[in-house]
């Protein structure tokens, strides 16, 4: 007790009247022993203040959905785009006085670079009718001006082919839809109730089961029996279906890099899709012309964008805790929810822990994958690099110091919890860490799996990897299509969720011991991670 304390308390004691008395030592208490309490919990409620202070005060959000979305513009696996995008990146974090910032190549990408400078399509007959479109990436451009008749083509098994051969020359070829659309009474964006939380929590069963690999392997055994037919026939141009609301989507197609490319396909809205093919069942011939103007670059690499904060413990500053999101996106729009918003609320949280000059124990780190769309190059990459070889089933010297990876990529909702992966070795962990943060509605905690994003490829090999629980905003309208852009991001929600994360980042950088495991599995088994 100080000499300060001692006279303030004696003074109170000796002058005050009895329920004055009373108050003032159940005050006294109240700031004495809360404040221990929450020590001894390992609850750093002084860090919990500075850091919310830090992003109301002084957030970047703003300027990072800026840079991330508008300036950094479409960001595809192995194109020019991408490439300006990890280096605006790169000089970001460079500016907030990170460590070790580098653009890193992890991963072959053999399909190649790809991108387009032009891209137009119209119906011409019966009547003129210009299309939103979207080009499907890594087919060929259409060298000019083109047009042509479009026929209506049903392949759904090898033995279809035989009844297009030698009619498809010089034609546009479209597929029946086989799901139209229909009017939805459900809201685009919603918060999620208490009940469905609730329900989170709940132990389940898979949500899906993976497809079967002999499936897998006749689709992909069709599809390029047809594209190989299709090349013969000299087919001018696919058009693939969309969105409703008028948005294409985005995709790619299964090109090795080898050979002659896919024959030139576009994807155009649902709507103006369904009204050709009701044309063409009703007999009318329908004309349409486009000009694509598409390009190859072969011997790509898949990168990362990488920085650290150091850790600053002798015996624990070569422990990683990892924040990570990816920041490719596909071709149409500027992959805002997609995962911008991933990219921008890690670069906030390593931003606010390096503003209040944070001395942890573990160094943090933050990744910034490449490729994720096309099978989680980036951050598989990494795990190869650094930490383990799933063909070898070797350990690297990275694994035994690797404590969490923390991703974010389920769109620009805010967090509301923390998916475990069956992992409930760490739910005490969290319980602990989430405290201070219930009053911001993140206190739900879920022992099931999430998939499809990157923390998979940390999951996959037995380290602790977690995606969060967020509300779903707008999901089917935005991901994957032209609408994907700034408009698309709630800022306030990614302000919360840098907070959060940079919580997290700092419990697990400065805690006593790694984060909790998996018991030990087969590694070999786990690659590629479930429902991959």
């Amino acid at each position: 007790m100080s000499i300060y304390l001692f006279r303030l308390i004696h003074s109170n004691m000796k002058t005050g009247t009895r329920s004055a008395r009373m108050a003032f030592l159940t005050a006294l208490l109240l700031a004495v022993l809360i404040p221990v309490s929450s020590q001894e919990a390992g609850i750093d409620l002084g860090m919990v203040y500075k850091i919310r202070q830090e992003s109301q005060r002084n957030s970047d959000i703003e300027a990072l959905s800026y840079i991330m979305t508008d300036l950094a513009g479409p960001r595809l696996t192995g194109s020019p785009g991408l490439d300006r995008a990890n280096e605006i990146a790169r000089e970001k974090l460079a500016s907030y006085g990170l460590s070790n910032v580098r653009i890193e190549a992890v991963n072959d990408f053999n399909r190649g670079g790809w991108d387009y400078t032009k891209a137009y399509a119209a119906m011409t007959a019966p009547y003129y009718n210009n299309f939103s479109v979207t080009p499907v990436a890594w087919t060929a451009g259409t060298d000019g001006l083109i047009s042509g008749e479009v026929i209506l083509v049903d392949i759904t098994k090898a033995e279809d082919i035989e009844q297009y051969r030698g009619k498809l020359k010089g034609k546009i070829i479209m597929s029946p839809l086989t799901s139209h659309y229909e009017v939805s009474f459900e809201p685009l964006a919603k918060r999620y109730s208490d009940k469905e939380l609730e329900e989170l929590t709940m132990v389940s069963e898979r949500g899906r089961m993976p497809r079967r690999m002999g499936d897998y392997r006749a689709m992909r055994e069709l599809r390029n029996k047809i594209n190989e037919f299709l090349l013969s026939e000299d087919v001018k141009m696919i058009i693939t279906p969309g969105n409703a609301f008028n948005i294409p989507r985005s995709s790619g197609a299964m090109y090795d890099g080898t050979g002659d490319p896919p024959v030139t396909q576009i994807n155009i809205p649902e709507e103006p899709y369904g009204r050709m093919e009701r044309l063409l069942r009703a007999g009318e011939k329908v004309e349409v012309e486009a000009d694509i103007n598409a390009y190859f670059t072969p011997d790509r690499k898949v990168y990362d964008v990488i920085a650290e904060i150091p850790g600053t413990d002798p015996k624990l500053k070569d422990q990683v805790v990892l924040l990570g999101a990816h920041i490719d996106s596909w071709h149409g729009g500027t992959g805002a929810a997609d995962n911008a918003s991933g990219c921008i609320v890690m670069m906030e949280a390593i931003r606010i822990l390096k503003a209040l000059d944070v001395k942890p124990r573990r160094t943090i780190r933050i990744a910034l994958w490449g490729g994720e769309e096309q099978g989680l190059f980036g951050s598989r990459g990494y795990v190869t690099k650094y930490l383990y070889d799933s063909e070898k089933k070797e350990k690297k010297p990275g694994f035994d110091k690797f404590s969490v990876y923390f991703n974010m990529d389920n769109g620009t909702g805010r967090y509301r919890g923390i998916y475990l992966q069956e992992n409930n070795l760490v739910r005490p962990v969290f319980e602990k860490w989430m405290e201070p943060m219930k009053d911001m509605g993140f206190s739900t905690i879920a022992i099931r799996n999430t998939g499809g994003t990157d923390h998979q490829s940390f999951d996959g090999v037995g380290l602790p990897g977690f995606q969060f629980i967020q509300d779903e905003i707008e999901y089917d309208r935005g991901y994957h299509t032209l609408a994907d852009t700034w408009e698309r991001l709630l800022l306030p929600d990614l302000r919360h969720n840098a907070i959060i994360t940079a919580w997290l980042a700092w419990c697990a950088a400065t805690d006593d011991d790694l984060v909790p495991r998996k018991p030990q599995m087969d590694m070999g088994q786990q690659w590629p991670p479930h429902g991959f």
